[in-house]
């Protein structure tokens, strides 16, 4: 409809309408609403549908979503498929229960490595991706030693690099104190406990790798997302595996400690990966 605005005074607008200054008028030629719609429709179109602007808003949220979500969940899904694939290959052979070799220490580490690859394509590239993938390569040089004993302080002093990586990855801010007590009293209570087991020379750099792991953990929740559960995870697996080795032997130990330990990886390289990315116009 063609209409033209007309600008009344304040003394011509109290004869045609009292509370406008504005008047709407059909051009000459031009059909009015009512003669396009019916003498049954009102104006404006909301009034039309039969309800307020609000009923309008519910069906705008009734609407299908667009499926770019999903989309995005699928392409992350499959890009995990080759983590998931070795981590199946790795619990099918049971390396921990194979003789130590250049073979069980490669499939020990193809996990953690699938997971340097995904970050390649899934994750934005910058400084925080850049530092987890240097984590992974250091937690890859950790398992490999791990696979000999004579490599124990080695694989410690790989992950407790990771460890460093992981929390220059996730910063200090914000600092979270509140977070830190708890942390520091568990971290502390478990190596209280662990200390009266542990050799004289290996007391104090399992204090000093005690020490980054709980900073680890402490910048993980903080950082929040998945790092923290990845955090959470990642102290449980150590903690599991210190007790086995220096306590007393638990039931399925190495399982729980593996399972634990990729799917901390996993988590802590998830945080790296956002939403969907815009589409370019």
């Amino acid at each position: 409809m063609l209409t033209e605005v007309v600008v009344l005074s304040r003394e011509q607008a109290a004869e045609h309408h009292p509370n406008s200054f504005l008047l709407v008028r059909p051009l000459r030629g031009a059909r009015s609403p009512q003669s396009v719609a019916g003498p049954q429709s009102h104006w404006p179109p909301s009034e039309a549908a039969g309800g307020d602007s609000s009923s309008m808003d519910t069906r705008a949220r009734d609407l299908p979503r667009e499926p770019g979500l999903i989309a995005h969940i699928l392409r992350v899904a499959w890009s995990l498929s080759p983590f998931l694939l070795t981590c199946a290959a790795y619990f099918w052979f049971w390396i921990p229960e194979a003789p130590p070799s250049l073979t069980g220490a490669l499939v020990k580490c193809l996990p953690v490595l699938s997971l340097v690859l995904f970050l390649r394509v899934q994750a934005p590239r910058g400084r925080y991706t850049t530092l987890l993938q240097a984590a992974l390569l250091c937690s890859a040089g950790g398992d490999a030693c791990l696979i000999w004993p004579d490599g124990f302080l080695y694989g410690m002093a790989a992950f407790a690099g990771a460890h460093l990586l992981y929390v220059t990855a996730f910063g200090w801010r914000p600092p979270r104190l509140a977070t830190l007590l708890p942390v520091g009293l568990a971290c502390s209570l478990q190596y209280g406990l662990l200390l009266p087991h542990l050799p004289s020379d290996l007391a104090l750099p399992v204090a000093a790798y005690g020490l980054v792991l709980a900073t680890m953990l402490w910048r993980g929740l903080a950082r929040g997302g998945s790092a923290g559960p990845g955090g959470l995870l990642f102290t449980l697996s150590d903690a599991v595996l210190a007790w086995d080795a220096f306590a007393w032997p638990l039931p399925h130990a190495r399982l729980l400690v593996m399972s634990t330990y990729y799917a901390a990886q996993a988590l802590i390289a998830l945080s790296a990966v956002g939403g969907p990315r815009p589409k370019a116009s």
